[in-house]
């Protein structure tokens, strides 16, 4: 009965917080009915073998009412131990004697939510609103009706003009390409339309979830445009979430929906819309945007999106995003560019913990795994091999070049440097720096491929890396300058060197073409990176090239960055890319190099209105860090460069760079007098007040409140912490602000910054916080109903306890027997799920955010 009436309490908690009314009272009606009897009407056979029917009493638990006072939905609740599918067959009774289409199955713990119209039951973490329930009875998924649709080359090109094969441009077979050109029609390549056509054939199979793997290049959003008219014209969707992971994706899906769509569905960016996205056919919006503080589950029923699609799936549903993926129930779709034998030649049984090949081969598993793929296979591929052989992308020519010195940092015994350090006297010495730091004497340190420029720089080890590539980087076969060009940087200050060395040598080699503008840092600290960007891609950065008057070209010709053109960033006319970095991510390596990989035809109308035309057929890969050797079987060309400086050791040409990590000793001043007061257990009034003047501020700095508007965090945390922490204005760090918020654990500074501009109303305890984090495993794992609580006992101990995970992680569970937190008995109850959650906590939760 205890655990009853606790499951009732939660299921009464969680309707409220839906919406739904038990009493009458100011925002309408009552429309919660508690335990109706009803007359079920069933058939039974008598002993003769004949038909007839009975009737039979029933109590509904819960009888939830459409706005008109009518059944709507059957909730059928159980006890916490029960398995809430254990009620679904009397559950399914209940709504047909009813006439009520949706079905919730509850034990407080675990929720199902169950369309009769749509297949299975399906896990839900928040319980759907009238409203959103309102908007899905209208709504009638029939596969079979997406099977039939007729999709042919010009589905999206009917949208755009229905009339566009009447035009005489059109009907004339040696004026139609550039009349599809001039007009902006598109028409599915062959490839395209195979992967609908594949999506159909899945979806009649009786599927309702599907991943197209699909190289950099191919055209996947307007895949999407195709699959998402296909499921509104058929009816299968009201309204589709398209989930990206990064904001200037959000911006380009945005406005190719709007070319490809617009005359049939309205797409709006949800951050845009907050308050009108339901008028839209087409919401899109970043899966960090939807997880920040929640917002997914605070905005949003999981039944308002029919179709829901994830641009990049490897990244918008990796680690706990993927619990807003799950969250929505309906039919979803994958799109990705990560192939799934990215990892050549790697053994995934001999990588550590650490390495981001064991860690991303988890991710693409998951992602395989979350869309319904869990033999490997998508629903359909077009690998960047496929794209070529097709005449539709262009491989690479790998350019691999190394310094003397990036050499020995690749090798096994790495780059060894002799530093003397200098000799402090005896008195000015503080003993914890003297053991770390000021050893006397020489010393020979010795620095790896993921040292450099993060513990070592070489001034003229980046100047080769620049002088190389201004040398034998593609020219632009127009102009003859050089090619539109992308660096990746390894940090944000490297990419600041590196844009001055190229911008030195341009000004000594074209004196009159650049102002300091022949190349531009693009790195979230830099005011308008963002358009930056989108400017490059235009060809209008910093106005049009001066090496050819009219041809519009940008005059920046190269972008310096870390990371944020990675992931599909489309600018066509790439030339050249180069890695003065060292990538340990597969996923990063195949994604920044399918920045060069698409085919463009550079054009330009001379004085005497000739035009001249000429197609992109190859594009250059620097590679100064062998990345390609580390990632790649082989690679279709290797161009191996003569480096124009000979680099020697640290004896040779000058002192290598010092540590980034470096700290001055100061003598201290006497103390000339000392005075002692303890603070009570209500602290200092400035720390009580510590909060309220700090969000004053804040809320009055442009800076900081522009990047959080634009959901720019990183550059706003940047932007506070340089100015205010530990800053005589406000002497702000996170210790003083978790005191005086009393919290029993840590925070972030985002997560300071989302309280400050009012993104979250308080800062939510340590309880609240693990209950998130183990709904959020549910809804992503869906575990059956009788391992739920003791999921939740097991995941909350490992984060909160080290003690508790080590003995997990070190396999001591005999230990367990005298364990208070967590017994054996419980810990012999998870079967399976013993190492899933330790490696889930591993990945995704940060767990020294639960201490104090």
């Amino acid at each position: 009965m205890q655990k009853e009436a606790k499951a009732r309490i939660k299921i009464n908690k969680l309707l409220e917080q839906a919406g739904w009314r038990f009493f009458d009272n100011e925002k309408g009606q009552a429309n919660i009915s508690l335990e109706p009897n009803v007359k079920i009407v069933q058939k039974d056979i008598d002993s003769f073998g004949e038909d007839f029917e009975t009737t039979k009493n029933g109590f509904i638990d819960f009888l939830l009412l459409d706005e008109k006072g009518f059944p709507f939905v059957i909730l059928e609740a159980k006890k916490e131990d029960k398995n809430p599918l254990d009620g679904k067959e009397q559950a399914r009774k209940y709504a047909h004697t009813e006439n009520a289409r949706f079905i919730i199955l509850s034990n407080g713990n675990l929720h199902y939510f169950w369309d009769l119209e749509r297949g299975d039951p399906e896990i839900i973490t928040e319980f759907p609103t009238q409203e959103s329930l309102k908007h899905r009875q209208d709504f009638k998924p029939d596969n079979q009706r997406l099977a039939d649709e007729e999709v042919n080359d010009d589905y999206i090109a009917l949208t755009q003009n229905p009339n566009f094969k009447d035009d005489p441009r059109y009907k004339q077979e040696e004026t139609r390409e550039q009349y599809l050109w001039d007009e902006n029609l598109r028409i599915l390549r062959p490839y395209q339309l195979k992967a609908i056509h594949a999506l159909q054939k899945s979806a009649e199979a009786g599927n309702d979830r599907f991943l197209f793997e699909m190289a950099t290049g191919t055209g996947k959003t307007l895949i999407s445009a195709a699959v998402i008219k296909l499921f509104l014209r058929t009816g299968n969707a009201k309204r589709i979430l398209f989930l990206v992971d990064r904001l200037e994706l959000e911006d380009q899906a945005h406005k190719n929906f709007v070319r490809y769509l617009s005359n049939d569905f309205s797409a709006v960016i949800y951050k845009q819309n907050r308050n009108d996205w339901k008028k839209a056919e087409i919401v899109i919006s970043t899966v960090q945007s939807l997880s920040a503080q929640d917002k997914y589950k605070k905005q949003f029923c999981p039944t308002d999106f029919d179709l829901i699609i994830a641009d990049e799936s490897h990244r918008a549903i990796g680690g706990n995003s993927r619990a807003v993926f799950e969250y929505f129930i309906g039919y979803k779709l994958g799109l990705t560019a990560t192939p799934k034998d990215y990892l050549k030649n790697v053994d995934p049984q001999k990588l550590s913990q650490k390495d981001p090949r064991a860690w991303e081969k988890r991710q693409l598993l998951d992602t395989y795994t979350t869309f319904g793929c869990k033999n490997g296979e998508p629903t359909f591929r077009f690998s960047l091999l496929d794209g070529v052989k097709e005449g539709f992308l262009v491989n690479p020519i790998v350019v691999d070049a190394r310094t003397e010195i990036t050499a020995q940092l690749l090798s096994e015994e790495g780059y060894k440097v002799l530093r003397e350090y200098e000799r402090k006297n005896e008195e000015e010495k503080v003993e914890e720096i003297k053991k770390e730091f000021f050893e006397t004497g020489n010393e020979e340190e010795t620095f790896f491929q993921k040292d450099f420029e993060k513990k070592f720089f070489s001034e003229k080890t980046n100047r080769v890396f620049c002088q190389t590539f201004i040398e034998n980087a593609i020219k632009d076969t127009i102009s003859g300058e050089i090619g539109k060009s992308i660096i990746f940087c390894v940090s944000q200050k490297h990419a600041s060197k590196i844009t001055q060395i190229l911008n030195q040598m341009a000004s000594q080699l074209w004196p009159d073409k650049y102002n300091s503008d022949f190349a531009v840092q693009i790195t979230s600290n830099i005011a308008d990176s963002q358009q930056f960007t989108i400017n490059f891609a235009n060809n209008k950065l910093n106005g049009h090239t001066k090496f050819l008057e009219n041809y519009k070209s940008s005059k920046t010709r190269i972008c310096v960055t870390v990371g944020m053109m990675t992931t599909g960033y489309d600018c066509q006319d790439i030339l050249n890319l180069a890695l003065m970095r060292p990538i340990f991510s597969p996923t990063d390596f195949i994604q920044i190099k399918g920045r060069g990989t698409r085919k463009f035809t550079f054009e330009y109308t001379d004085e005497y209105g000739e035009k001249h035309k000429k197609p992109k057929d190859h594009f250059k890969f620097f590679d100064f860090f062998a990345n390609c050797e580390y990632f790649e079987e082989k690679f279709d060309y290797d161009e191996v460069l003569h480096l124009p400086i000979k680099q020697k050791g640290a004896g040779g040409e000058g002192p290598v760079g010092a540590p980034i990590d470096e700290i001055e000793v100061f003598n201290p001043d006497k103390v000339k007098t000392l005075t002692e007061t303890p603070v009570g257990i209500e602290g200092m009034k400035v720390d009580r007040k510590l909060f309220e003047k700090a969000r004053e501020e804040l809320q009055k700095d442009t800076e900081v409140k522009s990047a959080v508007e634009n959901e720019q965090w990183d550059k706003a945390v940047q932007i506070m912490r340089d100015k205010y922490e530990d800053k005589p204005q406000l002497f702000l760090n996170l210790e003083k602000i978790r005191k005086s918020e009393n919290l029993d654990r840590r925070i972030s500074w985002r997560e300071f910054l989302e309280r400050a501009f009012g993104l979250i109303d308080v800062f939510k305890s340590k309880d609240e916080k693990l209950e998130e984090e183990c709904e959020k495993f549910i809804s992503i794992y869906k575990p059956e109903s009788k391992y739920v609580p003791h999921i939740k006992n097991y995941l909350k101990a490992y984060v909160t306890d080290e003690k508790f995970r080590e003995i997990i992680n070190k396999k001591q569970f005999a230990e367990l027997n005298v364990y208070a937190g967590f017994t054996m008995s419980e810990f012999k109850e998870l079967n399976g799920w013993r190492e899933t959650v330790p490696e889930y906590v591993k990945d995704y939760v940060p767990v020294n955010v639960y201490m104090r």
